[in-house]
């Protein structure tokens, strides 16, 4: 054996006490950890012909990059939709990377990874409140599911024609619509050979709103004149957490042909809350459902899920089915994740949900999703009572989009968001809302608290006091 690789194994003990105390220490001071990094690292080590070992690389790593890490996990890193990690799922996720399994198999035919895999999708269709006619697979993240979602809404389209784009290609326009899709839905429909400019916008309800103005879809449905087409809908917008009217959209598939999608990749969460389970009432008529199990489930990074009506069961294997691999048997005849997903290889994304979901149960994400929403409010109410900002939109649910107040501060949106996440003790994102520069704030971490906004909006009223 490589004498490295057999010290290492011999040491094997000692190498992961060390990772664990440095974890704990990372964890225990993740709130005092910096928001963001000034400082950038141009590494100029060789690879080298022997190696250090796996002490030595933890030593240059520590000396070369560790101090630069970020709190993004942290309870005031409110970029991105970024959630934290739970204990339980930092455990589930450890022993992931401990087993290593390759999510592919079919149930128990090889390891008993699809088995997990299947029973955690039940636990978020229970946690959801969804019906068992959906199925499910683990993928990276939000652009992951909706590709999946949308790609076996492709698939549909062309059998209304009897046709197969995942053999023949794209040979025929595709009618999309979408009032406010996400960047990643977009990017699947490039990624699809569909294009990222070929959907209609539907326009918006009126009053400061985001969703989509039903009776303008109607009227493009009717334009079409009886031919299907694929509606993306919005469990939670970017800027302002709205949502479409599901209740509205489910009576509309009584009378017209087309695939439902929702995006809902952190909005969805709202039926956690039985204050908030409204704003999602109906959305189990859906064909395909879009959700990051990283933003507000609040497991490690990546991991998202894809929910389909198993009625399409056999359209989803035609889109991702390994059909020239005679060694994996007929993806027609048996279930395998190989043929029912983008990766063929995957890692065992579902343990951390596994574990999380079952060690905190319903009302554990209750308490995660009204708290985040706490949050969000708390600073909502802050700008509603200063003179020096000024909300875009109101806050619906968990993110706050704000910016400067009188319309000349609009040229200072860039340079005070820039001076407040120099603090290091806050991160946001840009945005633009209404043709107006903005600033939003998302809460999702299970971590944030009363005392966190206090800091947010200290060093905010500072840099206004000094500018």
């Amino acid at each position: 054996m490589n004498e490295q690789l057999k010290h290492d194994l011999e040491n094997m003990e000692s190498l992961l006490e060390k990772v664990k105390i440095q974890g704990l220490d990372f964890l225990n001071q993740i709130s005092e950890r910096p928001t963001t990094s000034k400082e950038v690292v141009m590494p100029s080590t060789n690879l080298n012909d022997i190696g250090i070992g796996g002490l030595s690389a933890l030593k240059l790593f520590n000396d070369t990059f560790e101090q630069i890490i970020v709190g993004s996990t942290g309870p005031r890193y409110l970029g991105f939709v970024t959630g934290g990690s739970t204990p339980a799922s930092i455990v589930g996720d450890w022993l992931t990377t401990i087993y290593d399994q390759n999510t592919q198999a079919t149930k128990g035919q090889g390891d008993i990874s699809a088995i997990l895999e299947f029973e955690t999708i039940k636990l978020v269709l229970d946690l959801f409140h969804l019906p068992n006619d959906f199925v499910g697979g683990f993928v990276t993240g939000a652009t992951m599911s909706n590709f999946t979602c949308l790609g076996v809404a492709r698939q549909w389209y062309g059998k209304n024609f009897e046709m197969d784009f995942a053999k023949n290609g794209v040979s025929k326009k595709i009618n999309i619509f979408s009032a406010v899709p996400h960047s990643s839905a977009i990017k699947s429909l490039s990624m699809l050979g569909i294009g990222s400019t070929n959907f209609e916008k539907i326009k918006t309800e009126a009053g400061n709103r985001e969703s989509i103005d039903i009776s303008d879809l109607e009227n493009k449905i009717a334009a079409l004149k009886g031919e299907p087409f694929i509606l993306i809908t919005s469990g939670g917008t970017v800027n302002t957490v709205d949502y479409d009217d599901f209740n509205a959209i489910a009576k509309l598939k009584e009378k017209y042909n087309f695939w439902w999608h929702i995006d809902g990749a952190f909005g969805a969460f709202a039926v956690c809350s039985p204050k908030y389970k409204h704003l999602m009432q109906g959305w189990e008529n859906a064909d395909s459902i879009t959700i990051d199990c990283h933003k507000w489930l609040n497991v490690p990074y990546e991991n998202a899920l894809f929910l389909v009506k198993e009625k399409h069961k056999i359209l989803q294997t035609e889109t991702f089915q390994n059909s020239n691999a005679p060694y994996l048997g007929n993806p027609l005849e048996n279930f395998s994740y190989l043929n029912f997903l983008p990766e063929n290889s995957r890692r065992l994304r579902a343990l951390p949900v596994w574990f999380s979901l079952v060690a905190y149960g319903k009302k554990g994400y209750q308490y995660i999703v009204e708290n985040s929403v706490e949050m969000a409010n708390i600073l909502g109410q802050f700008i509603e009572n200063s003179e020096e900002f000024e909300l875009l939109a109101p806050v619906r649910l968990n993110n706050v989009c704000f910016t400067l107040s009188k319309e000349e501060n609009q040229s200072k949106v860039t340079d005070f968001l820039t001076q407040l996440n120099n603090t290091q003790k806050v991160f946001m994102t840009p945005t633009i809302y209404n043709n107006k520069k903005g600033i939003r704030a998302s809460f999702v971490n299970w971590r944030t608290t009363k005392k966190d906004i206090d800091i947010i909006t200290n060093e905010m009223m500072k840099i206004i006091s000094n500018s």
